[in-house]
């Protein structure tokens, strides 16, 4: 389930190593969101014109 998180456009490009990276079950990984993503709204829909 989702719960509505929006991070900063810049902090968003942090969390794309997800997509491209393997991590053992071992491995601890610590992720810290900061920003308004709110506030970039209108340019997530302009730019992917939803």
């Amino acid at each position: 389930q989702l719960e509505g998180i929006i991070p900063a456009i810049e902090t968003s490009h942090a969390l794309a190593i997800f997509n491209y990276k393997t991590f053992k079950p071992s491995d601890i990984v610590v992720v810290n969101l900061s920003g308004r993503g709110d506030k970039d709204l209108q340019n997530y829909i302009d730019y992917f014109k939803l």
